[in-house]
Order: structure tokens, then sequence, then C-alpha cells
């Protein structure tokens, strides 16, 4: 059972939501993905009784004002984080910082650690979209041609207003990608991601232009700088065979200090979809 969330502020004038999803023990701080909030991390939490974890929802997400000027450049979402672990002297610790992320979720964490060196004490990132120059992996490059983005096209065309929150789960769980989640995460993300409305219907509280804006703003950045991140990282791979799988090896082969561990049968909402697994796999990490 969750709390009333904790509002910390960030730059840009963002009110950040932050969860408490239960636990004792050492901090432990969870990073969600593009479209999603800090809640879904349930799962996963309760995988992990003997850490405190802390779900934010980044800018923009889940109950966390949007930027008042309406840039989504991804050095925000590390600033979220940032101010995250300020708010709860989660730094005050000796040891450092642990923390996991999920696709700009992870890519907000190594961002975080680059603009702060020395931050964290280990890190675990799902498939962190921290995309390669083009031309250098094998679909390293989202957006080749300068074209728009085909995300945030997604995005834009996406059914943002529901009859009811029973009807949004219907509709997500009968196809991809959301089906994929686990029936009590997907439950979740609609719960919590979604808001009633004066007419008795429900709607995203991400509506999906500042979602598209995330993606349109996420094609690439630090690669190059990876290697200035000197503390352990898992990077971990889904075997979905896309853009983020394909390069989460040359991520983690950029790092100081990245590892590798791939997931075959999950996809790229692996922690969301099997958060048994992905939780036994960073907390042996986490712990070494």
């Amino acid at each position: 059972m969750t709390t009333a969330p904790s509002t910390v502020p960030s730059t840009d004038g963002v009110q950040l939501a932050v969860h408490d999803l239960g636990g004792s023990g050492r901090p432990l701080l969870l990073c969600h993905a593009t479209g999603f909030h800090g809640r879904v991390w349930a799962g996963v939490a309760a995988e992990l009784p003997d850490r405190r974890c802390l779900a934010l929802d980044f800018r923009g997400f889940g109950d966390s004002t949007p930027p008042a000027d309406g840039d989504f450049d991804w050095n925000g979402f590390a600033d979220d984080v940032l101010a995250v672990i300020d708010h709860f002297g989660l730094a005050d610790d000796a040891a450092g910082v642990q923390a996991i992320g999920h696709s700009k979720g992870g890519a907000a964490l190594l961002l975080a650690e680059l603009a702060r060196p020395g931050t964290f004490d280990r890190l675990v990132c799902f498939e962190p979209i921290v995309f390669p120059p083009p031309g250098t992996v094998e679909g390293g490059d989202p957006n080749p041609s300068g074209a728009e983005n085909p995300l945030a096209i997604i995005t834009r065309r996406r059914i943002a207003t529901f009859e009811s929150y029973e009807a949004a789960v219907e509709r997500y769980a009968a196809k991809p990608p959301l089906g994929s989640l686990r029936s009590d995460v997907l439950d979740a993300y609609v719960r919590h991601g979604f808001r009633p409305t004066d007419d008795g219907q429900v709607t995203l509280k991400a509506i999906p232009e500042h979602e598209a804006r995330t993606y349109e703003m996420g094609g690439r950045h630090g690669f190059e700088r990876l290697g200035e991140v000197t503390c352990p990282v898992l990077v971990c791979a889904s075997g979905d065979g896309g853009g983020p799988a394909m390069i989460a090896p040359a991520i983690a082969d950029r790092l100081s200090a990245g590892e590798l561990a791939q997931f075959p049968r999950l996809g790229h909402f692996g922690p969301l979809e099997d958060p048994v697994a992905f939780a036994a796999v960073a907390r042996a990490f986490l712990e070494r």
C-alpha cells in the first residue's frame, strides 16, 4: 500500500511527485520509462522488501507537472533524478546512491551521473535510451532520414480518453505493447496514470503531446561520454530485437564498468512484464 506522494521541486518550475512504494533499509530509487509513471514499479518493489523503494514521476508524467517552457530535453529528466536525491538526502550515505531505471529512466540515471560524477554506487538500467552516433551500431539511429519521429507520430494519434478505468485496461490488455504487462502492473498503470473527467470518463494524466515531445528529444545524447561513468552499471537487454535491445551491448561496452544481462523471453517492457525475474537479477547485482 502506497502513501500520498511527496512533492519535490525540480528545475524549470517542475514539481515532482515521488512515491514511497514500501520496504525498509537502504533506499533504492526507481525511474520509469517514457509514457509511464512511478507506481508501475510496485511489482518490482514488492520483490525487494528489504529496500526502501522510492519511485518518481518524471516531469510531465503521472502526478508531476510539466516544465513551464514545454521543453522536454532529456537533461531535464536528469535534473529530476538529482532533485529527488537531494530532497531525500540519498547521497548522504557514504556508499552512494543505488538506482534502477527503465528505458528513458535508465538514460536519465546515466545523464545524472555525468552531470554529477560520483553520485551513484551501482545502477541497473533496462535498455537505456542512449543512442550511438548514426552508422556506428545497427539499430542505433531511430530516425536516420530526419523525418518525424515514428513514436511521436503514434503517440499523437493515441486515444487519450476512455469511458472508464475498466475500459482502458480492457483495451490495453488486448494488444501490444501494453498487453505484455503483468496484469497488476497494467492495472496500476491505468489506475494511477489516468484521472477522471467532468463528464465521468477517464483521461491520461500525461497528455500525448508531452509524451511525443519526449520521444522527439530522445534521439542522441551522451553516448560519447559513457566512458566517464565509472560506477558499476548492469545494462539489461530484452530479446525482442528492437533498437533499444540492439544498442544495449554497445552501451555496456562503452561504460567504464558496464556489464550486460540478457532477458531473451522479455520485451522492451521487461521489468513490467516479469517483475519477479527482473528483480532477482537486479538484487544480485546491487548486493555485490
